[in-house]
């Protein structure tokens, strides 16, 4: 038995949930990483089975910062003995493999039930395998994600990380070596490629809070700075209302001053290297060449600062000023770029104190105008009204809308159309039945599908959903304008897809092929090799018998699309691309016409494994060991592989810096916010919304593009110029943020080859040469009017 004695000053966190070898060794992998600093936490594993030889094994020689204790998450005896309590965080992991996911899902929510009834301050971090399974956590009293209770959806994030492959082929392999602890080691005996890809993943996301020096300064100069002196990549920024509201995270946010405190998003090799936008200072700093010189210096000003800083710390709050309210916020150690410092003080409202419940903000119902008619709404009703109330009681006949691309102000309220969901952050459509979007194969082949992204889905009519809306909406976020949005056909049993239709029906631009994605004839007819991006995913339960043998039907549609030969659209294609009225509505000239492959081996293609040792069998052409880790093999690095074993790393990542995942849920989800949680919670699905000026300002965020070096504005960066030149010069010009380059395996081809594969490196070092080929990960801003560029995703 036995019980868990903490020593003073040591923190502690509580593991439960599926505890096995494998999925131990992983998180104490990534959890112990040397790129953390010195870890001085305790990890205690809480599970009713006795662990077995080799577990024991694993236990004993990490016995100094491990403990194992048997007991079950839903005896209060034995979350005693965990001391569950005094715990900074607990961890709840899921078995990404199990057969039934939802009961996956309701015994892990029960296991968080349990250890909030027990104490409700308890901090807690769920791995959920179901996106609509979130919902039940919104209904547990206690739990508040202001208060650092965080779930990662791995089906949400999985889906997500694919979408933005669709618009950014391999964003999802830069993504995930982004949040996973990995060191690097070149060797002169590798190939060039793999040297620079495997630099790239020893970089890491880092919070840090930006020196004085950084005051006034817009995030473009900052950034610039950040880049060209410190050699340190900033990607985004907290921003904190002055209502008071809650702190958000703006990446490459245009235009805005930085006020003094900002806490910064950096990519970098190492929390050490972080410390240099906390030590800048302007005045000892400026002439200083070698960044590893930028040391905390003796300046007066910075010291009080530091000083300044620290004394808030110690209470565990940052406050900009006394109006300010934001529980999420973590204010940044300067020894440790990324702590969780644990908040039991709230903060007090201009005009009084808030009443607290059970540790938990109660606002008085007297500060806000619940009522409509009369009638009292709550919460969720209010989000769930697609127009404002004093509007509509003002002009009961007409509604003041703000104009969209092509809308006009005053129309008339019955004929006003809803273009965007209620929160104004995705593309909205009035639900069509999926009778209206199924095609046979002839319409398929009379469709012009160009530029689109197929999706392959093998399941059977009874296999657990896995969420299709997490794929189309990131590809249907507002801040794309509607003919940019990429057509999605999904391919497979309809049978299976019409049970997932409720949450795609009011998502545009989807069909579906009532077909085998095996058929030969069924991917010709969607012009496969026309396509931007093929998907290939499953649903089907793997066997207990063979694990490996989960991945069968994905390695099969792989292999059989790469076997395949295309030569009837070729011309046809060139011809209508060159043709003088080839223009968007916006004038602009169309960009989505890419040349058609050839040869099935170049059409763009990511394949979702279960398995990871079966990304050996995708690329007949590589020579990666069986055993080689998954993030090494030639298929991840080249984006074309993508397994949810990537995304065990943000177990740790969300335990040290909580605001990681809410920038990466934002990168990947498109958007997704906790107001349209509690909207999707709801059953109902995405509502539409009248557009007003303040849900279209929701539409001016970033997004994720590919740029070409090949032609366009930045073409002469190709021609032998450095990275920190293009860096530079996209910054200031055109406001996009350079966050890695997308380069052909084979460096000696001067021209853009088809046959050629792609690697990812992420953030290369600033005097990284450039070739025409290469493409390089931008963030966007958002443009109200046609787009400078055009891109690459759309081109071979």
């Amino acid at each position: 038995m036995g019980w868990f004695t903490s020593q003073k000053g040591r923190r502690h966190i509580v593991v439960c949930g599926h505890i096995t070898y494998e999925s131990v060794s992983h998180f104490l992998k990534d959890f112990l990483h040397e790129d953390r600093e010195d870890v001085d936490v305790e990890v205690v594993f809480l599970h009713r089975a006795e662990p077995d030889l080799e577990f024991e094994g694993l236990l004993k020689r990490q016995h100094t910062r491990v403990k194992y204790f048997q007991g079950s998450l839903m005896n209060a005896m034995d979350l005693e003995r965990a001391k569950v309590h005094e715990a900074d965080a607990c961890l709840v992991l899921a078995n990404k493999y199990c057969p039934d996911p939802d009961a996956e899902d309701a015994a892990n929510i029960m296991r968080v039930i349990s250890m909030k009834n027990y104490c409700e301050e308890s901090r807690i971090i769920i791995q959920l395998m179901q996106y609509h399974n979130k919902a039940y956590l919104l209904n547990i009293p206690s739990w508040d994600w202001k208060q650092g209770d965080d779930v990662i959806c791995l089906a949400e994030l999985k889906l997500g990380f694919i979408a933005q492959s669709c618009l950014a082929p391999g964003f999802s392999t830069m993504m995930a070596n982004l949040f996973a602890m990995r060191s690097f080691i070149t060797s002169p005996d590798m190939a060039a490629w793999q040297n620079d890809y495997l630099q790239g993943t020893g970089c890491e996301m880092y919070t840090e809070t930006l020196s004085p020096s950084f005051s006034g300064m817009t995030f473009s100069q900052a950034s610039e700075l950040c880049f060209v002196k410190l050699k340190l990549l900033l990607l985004a920024i907290e921003v904190k209302p002055i209502d008071g509201g809650d702190t958000k995270i703006s990446i490459n946010p245009q235009s805005s001053k930085m006020p003094a405190n900002t806490v910064g998003f950096f990519i970098a090799q190492s929390a050490e290297e972080v410390k240099r936008a906390w030590f800048f200072c302007k005045g000892c700093h400026d002439d200083v060449k070698d960044e590893n010189q930028i040391k905390k210096c003796k300046c007066k000003n910075l010291a009080k600062f530091r000083t300044g800083v620290r004394a808030i710390q110690l209470v565990g709050r940052a406050m900009a000023n006394s109006k300010t309210n934001c529980p999420q916020q973590n204010m940044v150690n300067s020894a440790m770029p990324i702590p969780i410092v644990k908040k039991n003080m709230m903060s007090k409202e201009e005009n009084g104190a808030k009443n607290m419940m059970n540790g938990r903000v109660k606002v008085p119902n007297n500060t806000v105008d619940d009522t409509y008619g009369g009638y009292h709404l709550s919460y969720e009703v209010k989000k769930l009204m697609p127009t404002n109330k004093s509007t509509a009681q003002q002009k009961p006949s007409k509604l003041e809308v703000g104009i969209a691309d092509d809308q006009a102000k005053d129309f008339d309220f019955a004929k006003t159309e809803m273009k965007y969901d209620s929160t104004g952050m995705f593309h909205w459509t009035p639900a069509r039945s999926i009778e209206d979007c199924i095609l046979d194969r002839n319409q398929a082949a009379m469709t012009v599908l160009n530029g689109h992204v197929v999706v392959c889905l093998f399941a059977d009519p009874d296999s657990p959903l896995i969420g299709l809306r997490n794929l189309v909406m990131p590809l249907r976020a507002s801040n794309f304008h509607y003919h940019e949005l990429k057509h999605v056909v999904i391919v497979g049993a309809v049978d299976y897809i019409r049970r997932e239709w409720k949450t795609l029906q009011n998502l545009p631009k989807i069909s579906v092929l009532n077909g085998s994605p095996l058929s030969r004839a069924d991917l010709r007819a969607v012009n496969v090799n026309l396509c931007d991006m093929c998907v290939i995913l499953s649903a089907k339960v793997p066997s207990n018998d063979d694990p490996t043998l989960a991945d069968k039907e994905a390695i099969l549609a792989s292999l059989n699309i790469k076997a395949m030969t295309f030569d009837d659209t070729i011309g046809v294609l060139n011809q209508s691309s060159n043709a003088p009225d080839a223009m968007s509505p916006l004038g602009s000239p169309i960009v989505l016409h890419r040349k058609g492959s050839v040869y099935g081996s170049n059409v763009p293609m990511i394949t979702e494994l279960v398995n990871d040792s079966n990304v050996q069998f995708l690329d007949q052409d590589d020579d990666d060991d069986p055993d080689t880790e998954l993030y090494l093999t030639q298929p991840f690095a080249c984006g074309t592989a993508f397994a949810v074993s990537v995304l065990d790393s943000l177990m740790s990542t969300t335990y040290f810096n909580q605001n990681a995942l809410t920038l990466i849920r934002s990168l990947i989800t498109g958007g997704a916010t906790p107001e349209l949680e509690i909207i999707l919670a709801e059953g109902a699905g995405l509502r539409g919304g009248y557009s007003t000026p303040d849900t279209l300002s929701h539409r001016d965020r970033c997004r994720v593009g590919q740029i070409s070096l090949s032609d366009g504005p930045l073409a002469t960066f190709g021609e032998g110029r450095k990275y920190q030149d293009l860096f530079v010069a996209s910054l200031r010009n055109y406001g996009m943020l350079c966050i890695g380059l997308y380069r052909l395996r084979d460096a000696a081809l001067t021209t853009v080859d088809a046959t050629s594969k792609r690697y990812v490196i992420t953030n290369p070092p600033f005097d990284f040469g450039l070739l025409p080929t290469d493409q390089v990960y931008v963030l966007l801003p958002f443009e109200r009017k046609q787009s400078r560029f055009s891109f690459s995703e759309t081109e071979v």
